[in-house]
């Protein structure tokens, strides 16, 4: 069944063709699009476009669909095109005329448009929830093990005193940006397309005020061209707020994967996180790690590859705008399944103590002693020219005591702080409203 078809039929390649993936991708979008129904017909009904005994018989079939679905018994066959189809074609058979009268006043452009946008709503509210466990972890692992002393680099040369409390904080902190982010594009995603038909509105007297307010979004795409040109732009949003989670996962995995190295040697696993090699007895991989290395990567480049698939694209609908679903759908439980893994992996890390003690370590102080010919009165450039003579003389003498006190300095983490700007940006988001709404709309 095809919803626009009239007289003709499409060839069969062109038909395999054009509609390759959909069918799969559709099921990621199922319930709200029954959602997104039951939205509309309520507004229908509202504005006298249905009867009142016909709105009551279709809320009944679409929350009978949404169980099913719901409860993993909901496909779409061969011969049906897609998501919208089979919903017709079941309210049809079901209740006869009345079923096909939910397509009123809405183009199957609008309703993939509030589909995605329902569904990006969705998978946005639950990565929060995914990061928040992750990120909690990382603040706890970062008072635990504040007073463990780490080399610090740049340019992966030795450069001055970290600790294991830097490390993990710094992560946590850089979830509260990727949150920041993820809020931005939760506010591009919750606003209502659903009205602006095949991207030219309707000329029936619609009211999209009512389903913005049933399906819980905070305002609408008003004008209805911008409303189908949003279509590629929230996916790039919501991608690039992926990437940035992905870019915080991905370097975290990456310094793993040299502090697990033996010429490193800072941290551990327990045999059973790592793998082995088919020859080599004594290996210990991290072989999780390096996945979500290389899955964070995959991710970090979605934003590109929708911009650049959306390149050029005029105003209104194209069909290229279908093959971002294939891309961007499962990157959301991709990304979910790193940070459990992160997760598993960080609960179960062993720190080797007392790194810093060896004297391989002693230019990590360089800049320790400095500061101590500075506190006596020395200028900062006479004491810097000081302490490099010293070096490569072989005089150079220090100490491993370092005093650091200053706000986000090894002395003083701030974990607090950070916390709190975590749970400000965290209320800032409506799951709530949100869910209230759709709880009203399926009650």
């Amino acid at each position: 069944m095809k919803l626009w078809q009239k007289d003709k039929v499409s060839l069969k390649e062109v038909e395999v063709f054009t509609v390759g993936k959909d069918r799969d991708m559709d099921m990621y979008l199922a319930a709200f699009d029954v959602l997104g129904s039951l939205a509309h017909i309520e507004m229908l009904e509202s504005v006298g476009l249905l009867e009142k005994n016909e709105l009551i018989q279709l809320q009944k079939e679409l929350k009978n669909i949404y169980k099913q679905i719901q409860q993993g018994q909901f496909h779409l066959q061969e011969d049906v095109e897609d998501i919208h189809s089979r919903v017709e074609l079941l309210l049809t058979k079901k209740l006869g005329d009345t079923g096909k009268k939910i397509h009123s006043a809405r183009s199957r452009n609008d309703q993939v448009l509030v589909d995605v946008k329902l569904f990006l709503r969705n998978e946005l509210e639950e990565l929060v929830n995914s990061i928040q466990p992750f990120f909690q972890l990382l603040q706890t692992q970062s008072e635990k093990y504040k007073d463990h002393l780490l080399p610090g680099y740049t340019h992966l040369q030795l450069a001055m005193p970290s600790s294991f409390g830097l490390w993990f904080g710094a992560y946590a902190e850089s979830l509260v940006d990727d949150i920041t982010t993820i809020k931005a594009a939760y506010d591009v995603v919750n606003k209502n397309p659903l009205g602006s038909a095949a991207g030219y509105g309707s000329s029936f007297p619609i009211n999209r005020a009512l389903t913005t307010k049933l399906l819980g979004f905070a305002d609408l795409n008003y004008n209805v061209v911008y409303a189908q040109m949003g279509r590629g732009k929230a996916e790039r949003i919501a991608a690039q707020s992926l990437a940035n989670v992905a870019d915080t996962i991905g370097k975290l995995s990456m310094d793993a994967c040299l502090y697990l190295n033996q010429n490193f040697g800072f941290i551990s696993f327990p045999a059973e996180l790592t793998t082995g090699s088919s020859i080599m007895p004594h290996k210990k991989n991290p072989d999780v790690f390096e996945l979500i290395r290389s899955h964070c990567n995959r991710i970090k480049a979605l934003p590109n590859e929708i911009s650049m698939m959306t390149t050029n694209l005029p105003s209104g609908y194209h069909r290229d705008l279908q093959l971002l679903k294939e891309h961007l759908f499962p990157a959301f439980k991709t990304l979910k399944d790193c940070i459990e893994m992160a997760g598993l992996m960080l609960s179960n890390i062993e720190v080797k103590e007392n790194i810093l003690a060896d004297e391989k370590y002693k230019y990590l102080f360089s800049v320790e002693e400095v500061n101590k010919l500075v506190n006596k009165g020395m200028a900062f450039r006479d004491a810097y020219k000081k302490v490099g003579i010293d070096i490569e003389a072989g005089k150079f003498t220090y100490s491993t005591h370092i005093q650091h006190t200053h706000e986000g300095s090894i002395g003083n983490l701030c974990t607090a702080a950070i916390r709190e700007q975590m749970d400000k940006t965290l209320r800032a988001f409506p799951f709530s409203e949100v869910k209230a709404a759709l709880d009203k709309l399926l009650a």
